[in-house]
C-alpha cells in the first residue's frame, strides 16, 4: 500500500501541499512509519491565500515546516476519534493545537470545513480540508 505522499501526489489536488512538503523537508517524514493523520489542504485551499503568502512561506523554511507540521497529528484518527473531540483541542505535530468542532459538519479551529475523511495509506490518514490552517 502507498505512503500518505504517495497517495496525496496520485490524487491530484495536493499539488501545492507536496510542493511545500518537499521544500520544508517533510517527505521523508511522511513517507516514514508513522502513523500519521494529515489534514490537507487542497490547491484550491491554497489558492485561497491572500496573494504572496505561499511565496513567502516557501522563502521561511522554518515558518513553512512549522505551518505543514500544523496540519499533522500523530497516529491514526479517523472520521469517527474527530468526532468525539468536538468540543476539545488536540496537539499537531508542531505542538499547537487545533480545537475540533462537529457542530454543522467537522470544522476545525471554528473555520476550516472537513471535506472529505479517512483517505487510507500504508502509514496512516488524510483528511481533506478545505482552507489552510494558519497559526497564530
Amino acid at each position: 500500500m502507498n505512503t500518505l505522499i504517495d497517495v496525496a501526489v496520485a490524487d491530484g489536488r495536493f499539488k501545492t501541499l507536496a510542493k511545500a512538503l518537499t521544500a520544508a523537508g517533510l517527505v521523508d517524514t511522511l513517507k516514514g512509519a508513522g502513523p500519521f493523520t494529515v489534514f490537507a489542504p487542497t490547491d484550491a485551499a491554497f489558492a485561497k491565500l491572500p496573494a504572496g503568502t505561499l511565496d513567502g512561506l516557501l522563502k521561511d523554511i522554518p515558518k513553512l515546516t512549522a505551518l505543514l507540521k500544523y496540519h499533522v497529528l500523530a497516529g491514526k484518527v479517523t472520521a469517527a476519534d474527530v468526532a468525539k473531540l468536538d468540543g476539545k483541542t488536540t496537539k499537531t505535530l508542531n505542538g499547537e493545537t487545533l480545537k475540533v468542532s462537529t457542530q454543522g459538519g467537522v470544522k476545525l479551529n471554528g473555520q476550516v470545513h472537513v471535506a472529505k475523511t479517512d483517505i487510507v495509506a500504508s502509514n496512516g490518514l488524510i483528511h481533506v480540508i478545505d482552507s489552510v490552517l494558519m497559526l497564530k
